[in-house]
């Protein structure tokens, strides 16, 4: 595919009216330009729909460059509604640029998400799925509505939760918080199968836990899962301590459950 522009007032500026732009400033002469360029290029493939790519070669249109000041090169600009709203210079790694395009491209249902985010530290499970069901109908690889709606489903349908964050791939930006959500997804399904679990003084507590975990109690399952971790670590591969870091990444660091907990997670953490 051609990205490069023949009239910027056309392909950037008034496009980016209609949908945000991506300019690429570069030259033939620059390697870091050559480099970056078929980065971008990959992510505007997997990101048809929400941005476009232009590549606007600086000695073709020197006049384009003069008027935006371009000293050196590659020099990225997003435009939105006709002007340039961010920008970076060189050759930077996919990675970060991944994490730059979703800071500063608003996403199309990000009002959607937010609500569904709020609904479900609020302990509105319910309302939050039918949100995030309607956000993957309209965009199915939309990994972090996978992720939210995983968490809003693990207890009422665990397995579709399960289902969900295990299409989310390792290096993704919600991965670990998917690991989390199947984290809690096994330590549920232990509830139905004790005769699993090893004998051990700790194993009725473990399961009282887990059952605290399950009414979502999470102060109680918090409690005794790191009552747990005080009588015995190595009981199911130190479970207690994995279980106690799932919950409290699902619960989120600001919760009042997690802050209460924080401190005596972390001293027999460290015992």
């Amino acid at each position: 595919m051609d990205y490069e522009i023949t009239d910027f007032e056309q392909d950037v500026i008034e496009k980016s009216k209609e949908i945000p732009v991506l300019a690429d400033f570069w030259a033939e002469w620059c390697a870091p330009c050559k480099v970056l360029g078929p980065i971008l290029e990959r992510l505007a493939e997997k990101n048809a729909g929400k941005w476009i790519l232009v590549k606007v070669n600086t000695e073709a249109h020197q006049d384009v460059a003069l008027r935006y000041k371009i000293g050196s090169i590659p020099d990225v600009k997003l435009f939105i509604g006709g002007e340039v709203v961010d920008e970076f210079l060189g050759a930077l790694p996919e990675e970060l640029i991944v994490k730059w395009l979703k800071e500063v491209i608003p996403g199309k249902y990000d009002a959607q998400m937010k609500e569904s985010l709020d609904l479900l530290k609020s302990g509105q499970a319910e309302r939050a799925a039918v949100l995030l069901e309607q956000v993957l109908e309209a965009e199915p690889g939309n990994s972090e509505a996978k992720v939210l709606l995983g968490r809003a489903l693990i207890f009422s349908d665990p397995d579709r939760a399960e289902s969900l964050c295990r299409e989310v791939q390792p290096g993704d930006e919600v991965y670990e918080t998917a690991e989390m959500v199947l984290q809690c997804s096994a330590l549920l399904k232990k509830r139905n199968d004790p005769d699993a679990l090893a004998d051990a003084p700790v194993k009725a507590l473990y399961l009282d836990a887990i059952d605290s975990l399950s009414r979502q109690d999470f102060d109680s399952a918090l409690g005794k899962m790191i009552r747990v971790m005080e009588k015995d670590r190595a009981f199911e591969g130190d479970g207690a301590k994995k279980a106690c870091i799932a919950i409290f990444h699902c619960l989120g660091e600001d919760h009042e459950i997690t802050k209460k907990h924080r401190h005596a997670f972390g001293r027999v953490l460290n015992v």
